[in-house]
């Protein structure tokens, strides 16, 4: 079984709640969205087919322990389900990152999901899969992608409507270059939400530099 691979490379964890940690990040190709402020739409297409074990093969040489599946959409592909219950049986500590969009029901539940729910300015809003709230659970997070006081306001509404903070860590996150951090991290203590404020470490470290 394979998969089309954009890149594999090692890097520091730049998001969620293992920010900081040496991480090797194993990015696959395509995704069904097109989010407005999209950073990786280098990964919509092209890529190397690989088959599952080169991948883990690829992954173990770094000799890190963490490791995150992203894309594009990784839930595209089918294959990626066998390729995250290889990491986990590989004794890694795998996350998830995926729009929200395709159903996570499947995922290996060792596998900690770090899932979007597309605000409003992202202009995929509309494809959020709210069904997958069934399968989030306490280790798992979900992510507000936030670029205007509107889609701040917006996801206050869905925590409050759906009772995500009782479900699991949800994250706040600033579209780099769109929303002023500062403006965020106000509005969460004005609020006293029960959220994670964040950024893109690797934007402060590294810019929009590809691999990072």
């Amino acid at each position: 079984m394979q998969l089309r691979i954009t890149e594999i490379f090692l890097s520091l964890q730049g998001e969620a709640r293992d920010v900081g940690r040496p991480t090797v990040f194993v990015r696959l190709t395509g995704c069904p969205l097109r989010c407005h402020y999209c950073d990786t739409a280098y990964a919509f297409s092209g890529g190397l087919a690989m088959p599952v074990d080169e991948v883990l093969a690829k992954v173990e040489a770094y000799g890190v322990r963490h490791v995150t599946v992203t894309g594009g959409e990784p839930l595209a592909q089918r294959a990626v389900l066998p390729l995250l219950a290889s990491l986990s049986d590989a004794g890694l500590a795998v996350s998830l990152e995926t729009s929200g969009a395709l159903d996570v029901s499947a995922v290996d539940p060792r596998v900690v999901k770090v899932m979007d729910l597309k605000c409003p300015d992202s202009g995929e809003a509309d494809r959020n899969r709210l069904e997958n709230l069934a399968s989030i659970g306490p280790q798992d997070q979900i992510k507000f992608v936030i670029a205007s006081r509107n889609d701040y306001i917006w996801s206050r509404e869905m925590m409050s409507e759906h009772g995500l903070a009782e479900r699991c860590e949800i994250l706040f996150s600033p579209v780099h270059g769109r929303l002023e951090p500062q403006a965020l991290a106000e509005w969460i203590l004005e609020d006293r939400l029960p959220v994670r404020f964040q950024i893109q470490l690797h934007k402060y470290l590294w810019g929009e530099e590809q691999g990072r």
